[in-house]
């Protein structure tokens, strides 16, 4: 089946839209949160984003190969009594799990506020991995326009709880985190509903299979390692951080973090929609199509390069508590260069050509190399300087280790492109951290326009590419 762009932009649509809400929300509460709570409260806040992140983890791979095996097929196509049955067996398995970290948080954690978050952290465990399966459906058949309706729910219940709790002056952080399980369980709710005809069936149609089970883990388990290693990757650094220094600064690098982030909500929209679509396209158009995403996907990238300029003024002016902590954005702020590239392109092919094993090698060679250097950074040296520049550095290891081996898959080259994002970046990095002034900007901005002479032929083929599509698609 060839490429279908038509419909590929029309999901993209509901995909934006969902997302530029969710970003909207998400740099609202970034915004608006430290601003009006404690540093303290704002550390353990984000100490249960951070731990939350990984709760993917406990439903070991088995809504992943769910999507894995049933990606490109249509809704209509599924076997519903068999995922019904899957969708069940995943609730009592996650119940039971939650019950242990809440046991093992109260034996071994003697922080009272740490228990707390574990606790809620349990509680998150069970709808997020309940959630993932009907929501990974969802997105393996193109279903992208109900997807995108729970995730706007999601995070506009979430702001609406925490407007209101910041209204009447409650800025303690389990409000935060209860607003948070809310909006999930609301959308959790939702996700049910349009998946109704393959959830809410007769009892006499459950029928447990492990061989199923087994069967989804299997295929499922290296993509959900994969994922957990590339979020252990900076999560290692962050825990070092936390470790090393205190509860504050880890509040503090990880605003840093959630800034440089926003740009990813955007970027995930067209990866969300491209895999399924990719499963249905002949493996023949595959470069050409990855080389035409991939020119026009760098050029935007790096100019959002030259946002951190005018975004750092505003927030420095919006939180002069974070001052300190906000020249590290300089480091940190490219790291949605090489993670967006890596998340739209690189991990959404690897998918699509079935090489999870291959994921789940370079995110295990990245993670090691974290490990080593956050031991030296922030263990040996104790720089956290260094320690928050690694994370950047680890990133852009990662992404460009594989797309030179997904290059050699495809059978094209990418060492000139790969290059000149490289001096690019180094470019942003050193004249933000060395100079810092309105000079910067003009120095990063000559850097692009340069970059941009240099591909202005793949560029203008690139657009003429689309302009042709478009004109023979309608």
């Amino acid at each position: 089946m060839s490429f279908n762009y038509r419909q590929f932009f029309k999901n993209f649509s509901y995909a934006v839209s969902s997302n530029l809400i969710s970003l909207l929300i998400t740099t609202l509460v970034v915004l608006i949160v430290p601003k009006l709570i404690g540093v303290n409260e704002y550390g353990y806040w984000q100490l249960y984003i951070f731990y939350a992140s990984y709760v993917g983890f406990l439903h070991f791979g088995w809504s992943d190969g769910i999507y894995l095996r049933e990606g490109g097929k249509t809704y209509q196509e599924l076997d519903k009594t068999k995922i019904f049955s899957q969708f069940y067996m995943l609730i009592l398995t996650q119940l039971l799990l939650a019950i242990l970290v809440i046991i093992l948080a109260k034996e071994f954690i003697h922080d009272e506020n740490k228990i707390t978050i574990f606790n809620l952290i349990a509680i998150t465990m069970v709808i997020m991995n309940v959630r993932s399966l009907p929501l990974f459906v969802l997105q393996a058949t193109n279903r992208i326009k109900e997807y995108a309706h729970i995730t706007i729910t999601d995070r506009i219940i979430y702001l609406i709880l925490i407007i209101i709790a910041l209204l009447f002056g409650v800025t303690n952080f389990e409000i935060l985190i209860i607003a948070d399980i809310f909006g999930r369980t609301i959308s959790l709710w939702l996700t049910i509903f349009y998946c109704r005809d393959m959830i809410i069936r007769p009892i006499s149609e459950f029928k447990p299979s492990f061989i199923e089970v087994f069967n989804n883990i299997n295929v499922g388990i290296k993509l959900m390692l994969a994922f957990i290693s590339s979020l252990l990757i900076i999560g290692v650094v962050r825990f070092g951080i936390e470790r090393v220094w205190d509860v504050e600064t880890f509040g503090k690098v990880s605003l840093t973090l959630s800034i440089s982030n926003l740009m990813m909500l955007l970027i995930n929209a067209i990866g969300l929609i491209l895999f399924p679509v990719l499963r249905r396209t002949a493996t023949e158009n595959l470069s050409k199509i990855y080389l035409n995403i991939r020119d026009s996907i760098m050029v935007i990238l790096l100019g959002l390069l030259i946002l951190y300029y005018p975004l750092k003024e505003v927030m420095v002016l919006w939180l002069p508590g974070y001052k300190d902590s906000l020249m590290y954005m300089t480091l940190v702020f490219p790291m949605f260069l090489f993670e967006g590239r890596m998340a739209l392109l690189i991990n959404t092919y690897l998918k699509t050509m079935r090489q999870e094993k291959l994921m789940l090698k370079v995110n295990m060679i990245t993670l090691l190399l974290s490990v080593c250097v956050t031991f030296l950074s922030a263990v040996v040296f104790r720089n956290l300087e260094l320690t928050v520049l690694a994370i950047v550095i680890l990133l852009a290891f990662k992404s460009i280790f594989a797309e030179l081996v997904l290059s050699k898959i495809l059978k094209i080259n990418l060492v000139k492109d790969i290059t000149g994002e490289i001096i690019l970046t180094l470019l942003f990095i050193i004249s933000g951290w060395f100079i810092d002034s309105w000079q910067t900007p003009i120095i990063y901005g000559l850097g692009y326009i340069v970059y941009l002479v240099i591909k202005r032929k793949n560029i203008n083929k690139t657009i003429s590419i689309f302009k042709n599509i478009l004109i023979s698609d309608k």
